[in-house]
C-alpha cells in the first residue's frame, strides 16, 4: 500500500468518474493507494472536505488556512484547536509562507503561520508546511515558535538539500510530489536521492502538479504511484521498499501507529 499524504479531494476533476469521488478513490486503490490525507486550504471549504472524509474510512483531513488565502477575519488559535478535535482531523495546515504569490508587507502571513504552529502544539496535531520563495523565513518562524515540539511535514518539497536537512533537524518529514518526476528538476531529484527514506513521504497535491507522463493534465491520487516509482528508480531500490517506508512514516507521523 502507498499513501497520498497531500491531496485536495474537493477540487478533483471528477469528469472521468461521472462526478463520483468514490470511483476516483477506487481508481487510486487499483494503483496501490490505500489512504488519503485531504488537506484544508481555508475554513469555508473545511465542512466539505470533512463531509468527504466522513464517507470513507481511508480518508483523513487537516484544518488550516493556506498562506496565500485572503480573508476578512483571520482564524484564531482557539478556532483551529476546536476544529482539530474532530477525530477525522489528523493535522494542522496547510500553513507556512509563500512569497511567490503575495507581495508587500507580509507580516500578516508570518502571524498566520505562527498561529497555526501554536494551534498544532496545543492540539497535538502535526503541521503541514508549505514554503515557496520563503525558506529562510519559514525556518526562522519554525525555530522561534519551537515547531520541533510537534513536528510535521514539509509538503511538496522543492528546496535545497540544506533546507531539507534543517527541516529534518526540527522533527519534520520531507514530502515529494510529481515535480520529482520532471527531468528538468535536477536539484530536487538529487535531494530525493539523499533524504533518508525514514524521513520521506510522497504525495500528489492533486489536482495540481501531475507527474510524468501526465504533466500538464489534472492530477489525481492514483498518480502518487508514479512518484514512488520515480524515487525508487532514482535511489536504485525497489518500489516496494519506497511504498512500505513512506506508508510506515505516514502512519507514524499522523496516526501515531
Amino acid at each position: 500500500m502507498i499513501v497520498d499524504s497531500h491531496c485536495h479531494l474537493d477540487q478533483l476533476d471528477l469528469t472521468p468518474y461521472g462526478g463520483d469521488i468514490k470511483l476516483a478513490l477506487e481508481a487510486a486503490k487499483k494503483n496501490d493507494v490505500g489512504h488519503f490525507l485531504c488537506v484544508s486550504i481555508d475554513l469555508d471549504t473545511f465542512p466539505k472536505i470533512l463531509e468527504i472524509a466522513n464517507q470513507f474510512d481511508q480518508v483523513n483531513v487537516s484544518v488550516g488556512l493556506h498562506p496565500n488565502e485572503k480573508v476578512d477575519i483571520e482564524p484564531t488559535q482557539e478556532q483551529l484547536v476546536a476544529l482539530a478535535q474532530n477525530k477525522k482531523v489528523i493535522a494542522i495546515g496547510e500553513t507556512g509562507l509563500d512569497y511567490y504569490r503575495s507581495e508587500g508587507d507580509l507580516e500578516w502571513q508570518r502571524n498566520r503561520f505562527r498561529c497555526h504552529i501554536r494551534a498544532a502544539k496545543e492540539s497535538k496535531k502535526p503541521l503541514i508546511i508549505h514554503t515557496r520563495m520563503a525558506s529562510e523565513d519559514t525556518l526562522n518562524v519554525m525555530r522561534e515558535e519551537k515547531a520541533h515540539e510537534i513536528g510535521g511535514v514539509m509538503h511538496c518539497f522543492t528546496e535545497s538539500l540544506e533546507v531539507a536537512e534543517r527541516s529534518m533537524e526540527m522533527n519534520f518529514y520531507i514530502s515529494f510530489s510529481g515535480i520529482v518526476t520532471f527531468q528538468n528538476a535536477k536539484e530536487l531529484r538529487e535531494v530525493a536521492k539523499k533524504v533518508p527514506l525514514e524521513r520521506m513521504l510522497i504525495e500528489t497535491d492533486s489536482p495540481y502538479l501531475a507527474p510524468m507522463p501526465f504533466r500538464g493534465k489534472p492530477n489525481e491520487p492514483a498518480y502518487v504511484k508514479y512518484v514512488a516509482e520515480c524515487i525508487a528508480e532514482l535511489r536504485g531500490i525497489s518500489y516496494q521498499e519506497v511504498a512500505e517506508k513512506t506508508t510506515e512514516n505516514f502512519f507514524r507521523l499522523f496516526l501515531k501507529k
